[in-house]
């Protein structure tokens, strides 16, 4: 149980000895963090570092604002048109983004405007095409061959 500070003594002076009869102890031998630099030490001090701390701790993200998780989204959708493996699937990915855009600027969204406008899909492709390795066209099959001819006829004609 914590003992009370005694009257007459000011606060200063009692707690310093109970820190330096905690130390004499050994209380704070080997806790977490001992002889490690004090984290963001140098940082600008922020109000809410306990809440970020606790979000990394917890691997939380926070919520984004509307109109700002729509433009993460597109900026997402462009990437993995960039990774399609085909054509199809480049046009896939942007036709739902682009949905997503012109749905996202007919309704009013929370945050800051939208100011985004539908991908031009043909672009992206483009663009998509020019990102792709030279494919090799299949090699010809080599010109067909016609067994001579072993009749009479080809005799003649000079296919011995």
């Amino acid at each position: 149980m914590t003992e009370r500070k005694p009257p007459g003594v000011s606060f200063e002076s009692w707690i310093d000895r109970q820190i330096r009869e905690g130390t004499e102890r050994g209380l704070f031998d080997n806790l977490p963090g001992a002889g490690k630099p004090l984290p963001d030490q140098g940082k600008p001090y922020d109000e809410m570092w306990w809440i970020k701390q606790k979000l990394r701790e917890e691997n939380l993200t926070l919520p984004l604002p509307g109109t700002l998780a729509l433009r993460k989204e597109a900026e997402e959708a462009r990437a993995a048109a960039a990774g399609a493996r085909s054509e199809a699937e480049v046009r896939k990915i942007i036709a739902d983004i682009n949905e997503k855009i012109v749905e996202g600027t007919r309704k009013a969204m929370s945050g800051p405007p939208l100011n985004l406008a539908p991908f031009d899909v043909d672009e992206v492709v483009r663009d998509w095409r020019e990102r792709q390795p030279a494919r090799t066209p299949p090699a010809a099959a080599p010109p067909e061959r016609r067994p001579k001819e072993r009749s009479l006829f080809g005799w003649l004609r000079g296919n011995r």
